[in-house]
């Protein structure tokens, strides 16, 4: 299991010296819009940064984020490769000296102590997580305990770091496209795995993928992490306005399709002109369910990729008191979603309507309190002042480690949110 797109193809090499420069995009420029990565030939995490410069991150926001890490023996290259008449941008990470391998524990070690920014921090640290547990599910075994053999190597931690820091730049919502699965075999440090890798499909939970028809490793386990780790939805393509584009180039050729992963950068557009529907809503009508059923629905409904997912007591025939089980959900997954409220909940029918929703743009902060970096989601536009909110898990996990009751993480975060937006002005 590569981190990059397989097998190099020697008729292709990365020229340095033919990219094209690009202006560069502000930090922030991405607050209140939506980054979509258009995947129909999957992604990794090269390709992923690749496409990010390629839309305006600078090159030295990847450059300083590797090299304050405590690893040696690599360079990195940025140049391009053409596919299909387009000339997108490629990243390698270069290792020129042997490297160890290294447990998710000492990793995660490595990324506490660096020196990088909280924000990037963060995004690393969430990245990898993901990718740890979803091994540790595969093997049996404490994610501090997993080795990540070749998702260890030192390409896939710049990778990983890189794309934190690319993602921390723009300060955008990332929306991601339907993933393609490949099929066949990989030869990997354990044996022989098949395609998807196990890890990859563990990572995706709640993200709709589809057989590509591919004997092909399309999503490598870093870039399922890091999608799975950092994108808010899936569609086909967002209601949004695009402004800039960026491509990025896998390493492999392909014969059906050009290995290219779009990354494109928009405004969302509350009302656009076609058909305006974006989400489905799921119901039900329940007599004959217990409220920890409905509980445990409402929880699968949420894991299967559910925006929000709720019960409502209400009285059907003869006087039967009974509940409504709803969920709203991207319209890619409706099929997805029906399928778990038929499954989990008593009923035998669900019905379903798109509809079409109004959103205010939200960015991700993370702050630093006294318990620890904290990411609050921060709403901000012409409806009125923002809305700060912490996010919650992570504020119950600071309050646990600080043995301090949960309202205190909650406000000291949202204080500080504050506080830095009256900076920002």
């Amino acid at each position: 299991m590569s981190d990059h797109h397989h097998a190099h193809d020697h008729h292709d090499h990365v020229h340095g010296d033919a990219r094209v420069k690009r202006d560069v995009l502000e930090r922030d420029a991405g607050s209140g819009k939506i980054l979509f990565l258009d995947a129909p030939s999957g992604l990794a995490g090269d390709m992923i940064i690749a496409a990010l410069v390629d839309l305006g991150v600078p090159e030295h926001v990847i450059v300083e984020a590797a090299s304050v890490l405590s690893l040696h023996g690599f360079h990195l290259h940025f140049g391009t490769r053409e596919r299909s008449g387009i000339v997108a941008t490629a990243f390698d990470v270069h290792v020129d000296a042997a490297q160890p391998e290294r447990t998710y524990g000492a990793i995660r070690t490595m990324l506490d102590e660096s020196e990088l920014s909280p924000g990037i921090k963060a995004r690393a640290q969430a990245t990898f997580r993901r990718l740890a547990e979803s091994e540790a599910r595969v093997h049996g075994m404490p994610p501090d305990d997993v080795h990540l053999h070749e998702v260890g190597a030192v390409d896939a931690i710049v990778d990983v770091v890189g794309s934190a820091a690319a993602l921390d730049y723009l300060g955008a919502r990332l929306v991601v496209s339907p993933l393609p699965m490949g099929h066949g075999w990989v030869k990997a440090r354990h044996g022989i795995l098949p395609l998807p890798p196990p890890a990859v499909v563990e990572c995706l939970q709640g993200f709709p993928t589809y057989d590509a028809g591919v004997a092909f490793e399309l999503v490598t386990p870093t870039g399922a992490a890091i999608v799975g780790a950092h994108a808010e939805s899936t569609t086909r393509w967002p209601t949004f306005s695009p402004e800039r584009t960026g491509w990025g180039a896998g390493t492999a050729t392909l014969a059906d399709r050009p290995n290219l992963l779009r990354a494109v950068l928009g405004t969302p557009v509350a009302h656009a002109s076609g058909p305006s529907a974006s989400h489905v809503v799921v119901e039900a009508n329940i007599d004959d369910a217990t409220g920890e059923l409905l509980g445990h629905c409402i929880d699968a409904l949420f894991a299967g990729g559910a925006l929000d997912a709720w019960a409502v007591p209400l009285v059907m025939k003869k006087g039967r008191p009974a509940f409504q089980l709803g969920a709203l959900a991207p319209l890619a997954l409706r099929d997805a979603i029906a399928a778990i409220m038929l499954r989990e909940s008593t009923t035998i029918g669900v019905r379903h309507y798109e509809v079409a929703r109004i959103e205010r743009p939200r960015r991700v902060e993370h702050v630093s309190t006294p318990f620890g970096v904290i990411p609050v989601k921060i709403a901000e536009d012409a409806f009125g002042p923002p809305l700060r909110k912490p996010e919650f898990d992570a504020c119950l996990a600071a309050a646990r480690n600080h043995r301090v009751p949960l309202r205190v993480v909650i406000e000291a975060a949202a204080a500080e949110a504050a506080l830095a937006d009256s900076r920002v002005r």
